[in-house]
């Protein structure tokens, strides 16, 4: 009899494996109820140990896919997440969005991307879409750090996270670098290199990310007793060009500065090439330090750049982290800072 059960059960496992198992074939395969089989792939229910890892072993026997549409009614979700910015496929956006969607990906949660090329009224037409999708959160992200506007119409029960750029209303979730730590750990560099004529090249004055870096270095200056070689931050273009301009009247102004930290990895390139070309050695007489460890420009620069990792990546998984345990009611608003990383190479 043992071995005829044996035989029927071989013949379930064929049957089932010719078109799409069920739900029913899990169960008759695990010699449980439907009900049981349910709760064990759910989560839900007590059983024993060896009942649900039956159940667990006779899904991977059969490559059984639950039904997408009858989970999302059991459970009321959707297993989607929005994610929407405003800096398409670009720079800082892309390394969040890979994060976040790693974290996601691992709860087997899909992710709708949607670029607003920060147009609101893109915005709101993606934001509708998303609604009309019943995603169960949505992740705000954008290439500046300025505080933005929090999305409106959002109905109750479907959390927002906002990453880099924070949202303005302080009893929302924001997931941010910490600008502080980065500065503290590029001045810290410096000065324990024995650097004490430190200069500040940096991007436009109505950026928050260059106001509140240039900020962190003059406090963190003063700690030390110091202040800028020029007495004052020079704010400018994130580009090439102003570093090198800035790097020329830095010199002209403060010929024995020691130091040049950069508020980009752009302006530290172009401040390099500057310096190469008026035979001042890197880091010999100026060391020089970037920011955000963008491969392109800090590996291309010579000598490549000594710069400061924003750890976008991580990032981009706390904000899906956050996301997540806010969609199992338990949200934590707020701004949440994640630490940045100091990458030494040879230009300090």
């Amino acid at each position: 009899m043992e071995s005829k059960g044996l035989r029927v059960q071989e013949s379930d496992r064929t049957t089932a494996r010719t078109r799409r198992a069920t739900l029913t074939d899990v169960a008759a395969l695990a010699g449980v109820s439907v009900g049981t089989a349910s709760k064990a792939l759910s989560g839900n229910g007590r059983m024993k140990a060896e009942t649900r890892q039956r159940v667990l072993e006779a899904v991977q026997s059969l490559d059984f896919r639950p039904n997408q549409q009858a989970q999302n009614l059991h459970t009321g979700r959707s297993w989607t997440v929005g994610l929407m910015t405003t800096d398409g496929i670009g720079r800082f956006s892309t390394p969040v969005l890979l994060g976040a969607e790693d974290a996601l990906g691992a709860g087997k949660i899909s992710v709708l991307l949607c670029d607003t090329r920060g147009d609101l009224i893109r915005e709101r037409h993606y934001l509708q879409n998303l609604m009309d999708r019943r995603v169960d959160g949505i992740i705000v992200t954008g290439r500046r750090t300025d505080p933005r506007p929090p999305l409106s119409g959002i109905p109750d029960g479907v959390p927002v996270v906002y990453v880099l750029s924070p949202s303005t209303n302080a009893a929302d979730m924001s997931v941010v670098s910490d600008d502080a730590h980065g500065c503290r750990l590029a001045v810290e560099h410096l000065l324990a290199s024995g650097r004490t004529r430190v200069a500040h090249i940096t991007g436009p004055a109505h950026h928050a990310a260059a106001v509140d870096r240039a900020l962190q270095t003059e406090q963190l200056l003063a700690r030390s007793s110091l202040r800028l070689s020029t007495g004052r931050t020079h704010f400018g273009d994130w580009s090439e060009a102003w570093g090198r301009r800035a790097a020329e009247a830095v010199l002209r102004a403060a010929p024995d500065t020691d130091a040049l930290f950069c508020g980009n990895d752009q302006i530290a390139r172009g401040a390099t090439d500057a310096l190469r070309e008026r035979g001042t050695a890197v880091p010999d007489q100026v060391a020089v330090v970037g920011y955000d460890n963008w491969d392109t420009m800090a590996l291309a620069a010579r000598p490549p750049l000594t710069t400061i990792d924003m750890d976008l990546g991580q990032i981009g998984r706390v904000a899906a982290l956050r996301l997540l345990a806010a969609i199992d009611d338990n949200a934590t608003p707020g701004i949440h800072p994640v630490p940045c990383r100091l990458v030494v190479r040879d230009s300090a």
